[in-house]
């Protein structure tokens, strides 16, 4: 490896790039063993940027996608042991150490690429499929950092992040919408008679609802089958996926306690509620 490089920076650079976003679930917290924040947090500064080359700034779609496309020949040199920058040295000190799946990385970028090429998904089967490449790798490296490679906790884990980021579609919808996006099948817009103008101009009525009661029905489902995993897990890990699975599941439930009105108020969850989620779990 390149001895010009500080890794060291690099790494300290990603955990405050990870606090500094906000997500659904804990990136990194006092949950994590000390010794991988570092390690999760390079981890999220690779699927960060590859998720703001696909959807920040004012480029055209193929200028993102020739982002996206410089981004995994950068990563290819990375792993070949040519670096561009410090967190391309960190990142492969990372996956080295852990012995992680290269091909999960090569996966994300693959996901957001198909986000600016493919705005449409007509059955769940080609959101799931989507779903494998833009959450499920996440998991899985996640897992790996741990030393967790068994089939079946893998399988959990797929479960959990599809879900969460099923969950993350529906908290989206004007958002993505705006964006020329949908990412709820075709096939179930036209069961329930929704339109794909209704999430445009945030119209509320009887076909959205149900459509939306059946969205999370799926996602809680999901959720339901990840808690496989919590038993294979040892110490405060545990929690961390805990408060993941917990904090997808209230956004859920935010949903339906605003009478599924995604356009008016994007639901969230405050570090205040985070809190009480974490108390309410060792208080159980």
């Amino acid at each position: 490896m390149a001895t010009n490089f500080n890794i060291d920076d690099a790494y300290t650079k990603a955990i405050k790039l990870a606090k500094s976003h906000y997500e659904n679930f804990p990136v990194i917290s006092f949950l994590v063993p000390k010794e991988l924040r570092k390690h999760i947090a390079i981890i999220y500064w690779f699927a960060r940027t590859a998720d703001d080359f696909a959807d920040e700034g004012d480029f055209s779609l193929e200028e993102k996608i020739s982002l996206l496309e410089k981004f995994e020949m950068r990563f290819l040199d990375t792993i070949n042991g040519k670096f561009e920058a410090d967190y391309d040295a960190a990142l492969f000190n990372t996956i080295n150490q852990f012995n992680l799946e290269v091909k999960l990385f090569l996966d994300l970028i693959s996901a957001f690429i198909q986000d600016n090429k493919v705005n449409r998904y007509k059955t769940i089967e080609d959101v799931l499929d989507y779903c494998s490449r833009s959450a499920n790798p996440i998991g899985r490296l996640l897992l790996q950092l741990f030393g967790l490679t068994k089939n079946h906790m893998l399988i959990s884990s797929d479960k959990i992040c599809t879900a969460l980021q099923l969950t993350n579609f529906l908290q989206d919808i004007s958002i993505d919408s705006k964006k020329g996006r949908i990412y709820i099948p075709l096939e179930e817009l036209e069961f329930y008679k929704v339109s794909e103008s209704q999430f445009l101009h945030g119209t509320l009525d009887e076909n959205y609802k149900a459509l939306l009661q059946f969205q999370i029905k799926r996602a809680n489902e999901l959720f339901q089958l990840g808690y496989d995993l919590i038993p294979h897990l040892q110490g405060l890990f545990k929690y961390e996926i805990l408060l993941t699975i917990k904090g997808g599941e209230t956004i859920l439930k935010k949903i339906e306690l605003n009478n599924y009105d995604v356009f008016n108020r994007r639901p969230t969850i405050s570090k205040f509620e985070a809190f009480k989620i974490f108390i309410s779990m060792f208080r159980r």
